[in-house]
């Protein structure tokens, strides 16, 4: 097997010629840390590469496969984790120069998950300051890059976690999605990105647990990858609310077991807060849904007007940042990333009124949602407008160009199918569509009706039948 079958060979099959003898966990991370230390001059994806600890770690996975120990469904499976999520023992520094000094004193919960299952981390993910947008640059950090195209961004906030699952550099990342921070990036980069539902994966760290809309998810290549993670990430956490209310996973749908999706509704909404789509993701979006159609589902169109809450998200956004940032302005102003400054100076103008309100609207947002999955299985729309924007673009100002024509920031032009199902908290999963007149890739975003995140998997995993993606790499692999 070449270096290179072996860093893009997915997860599920790795840990299973792990289990029978047949790879080295100790070979297979070697190979992933060289791959890393090539490839991160031209990335930038990764804050800490924990080569020592993990090479112990590998001897480790080593010996308990030769001992007949139990095993985990991801055992010496080497993930790297977002440098929001702590690590013991290892820098997070949240993408900030504030957090430059701050070394975890234990694994986060989902660490600890991940660990448990046998999953070796190799390092720290880059990730805009706070994740605060959907690029993955910084002043503390520099640039990531997209390996489909250098001149590209991975998109964020889990862009440095996205950017090494498209190159080889280990076959699974531990993503954070607060605004679409998954499943952005998993567009930008050809990639599955799940955001599971409000309640099924602990958040243990979020400031505000009962008013949560931050989730931790999977980026993989493959369906059975990101639901392999998914499977090892959910349960309850005495920490958030959410997961003891109840955060628990529908059983498969019968309509579902097989190919034929003759009993399955699917609505399609082609605009959310957003003016244009560009012609290829159209093009590409239109394609998946036949792909669905020709195994028997019906697709309609869902024509009647919804209100995204644009202006209300963005007040909720804006104003948490404004809040939360504003202790370290007097010393740190002049280190801080210009877009959370920006963010911070926006979110402040807002009124206890206008917070209030964008509350009401997230219910109200919620009950059309769930009025819609009344009617339908799920809701399919693109992931973003457009492909990957340029590395350089600025996130607080620049409008987002869809085929030429000006559409706004980045969540009104390009990402807005997103940040709605942060909201509404129901899962939602992005999934390669195909690729882009610019030769990057588009995707698809399938949203699904609460707790279902195994029915919404198993759509995709039929699309992944239908019209294969994970045999493309990127050139900057």
């Amino acid at each position: 097997m070449s270096d290179s079958d072996l860093l893009f060979m997915p997860a599920v099959k790795a840990a299973a010629l792990i289990r029978a003898k047949k790879l080295s966990p100790v070979d297979y991370v070697d190979t992933v840390l060289k791959a890393i230390e090539r490839a991160q001059p031209r990335l930038n994806c990764f804050r800490v590469v924990m080569a020592e600890q993990v090479r112990r770690d590998a001897k480790t996975a080593e010996e308990a496969v030769a001992k007949g120990c139990k095993l985990g469904p991801l055992h010496g499976v080497p993930v790297s984790i977002k440098d929001l999520v702590d690590v013991k023992g290892v820098h997070t520094r949240h993408g900030s120069a504030i957090f430059e000094d701050n070394v975890a004193r234990a694994d986060d919960v989902l660490v600890q998950r991940l660990r448990a299952a046998g999953a070796i981390v190799v390092g720290k993910s880059t990730t805009p300051e706070f994740g605060v947008k959907g690029l993955t640059d910084g002043p503390s950090f520099g640039v990531t890059r997209n390996p489909w195209n250098l001149e590209r961004t991975p998109g964020g906030s889990s862009g440095g976690g996205a950017a090494a699952v498209a190159a080889g550099l280990g076959p699974l990342a531990l993503g954070t999605d607060g605004a679409g921070s998954v499943r952005g990036p998993a567009s930008c980069t050809g990639l599955v990105g799940l955001k599971p539902t409000l309640g099924a994966v602990p958040a243990d760290t979020s400031r505000d647990a009962f008013g949560n809309n931050v989730y931790a998810g999977p980026l993989a290549r493959t369906i059975t990858d990101a639901a392999i993670m998914h499977a090892v990430l959910v349960g309850p956490s005495d920490k958030d609310p959410w997961t003891l209310a109840g955060g628990g996973q529908r059983p498969l749908s019968p309509k579902l077991s097989g190919e034929d999706l003759s009993g399955v509704r699917i609505g399609y909404i082609e605009l959310t807060a957003n003016p244009r789509i560009a012609a290829d993701v159209r093009t590409n979006t239109r394609s998946a849904l036949a792909a669905w159609q020709e195994m028997g589902a019906a697709v309609e169109e869902v024509t009647e007007k919804i209100d995204w809450i644009e202006y209300e998200g963005r007040v909720l956004y804006q104003a948490n940042f404004a809040v939360f940032c504003a202790q370290y302005l007097p010393k740190w102003q002049n280190q801080m990333d210009p877009v959370t400054l920006a963010f911070m100076e926006r979110g402040a103008k807002f009124t206890l009124s206008d917070f209030r309100n964008a509350q009401f609207a997230r219910t109200a947002l919620f009950r059309k949602i769930q009025s819609l999955l009344e009617r339908y299985d799920f809701l399919v729309t693109p992931t973003n407008s457009r492909t990957a924007l340029d590395v350089g673009h600025d996130a607080a100002n620049d409008e987002v160009l869809v085929d030429g024509i000006k559409c706004g920031i980045t969540r009104q032009g390009w990402t807005s199918y997103q940040y709605p199902f942060n909201l509404t908290g129901h899962p939602a999963l992005a999934l390669p569509s195909g690729f882009g007149a610019d030769g990057l890739p588009t995707s698809v975003q399938i949203v699904g009706k609460w707790g279902a995140e195994t029915d919404v998997l198993r759509l995709g995993a039929l699309l992944e039948r239908a019209r294969p993606w994970a045999q493309h790499r990127p050139p900057q692999a």
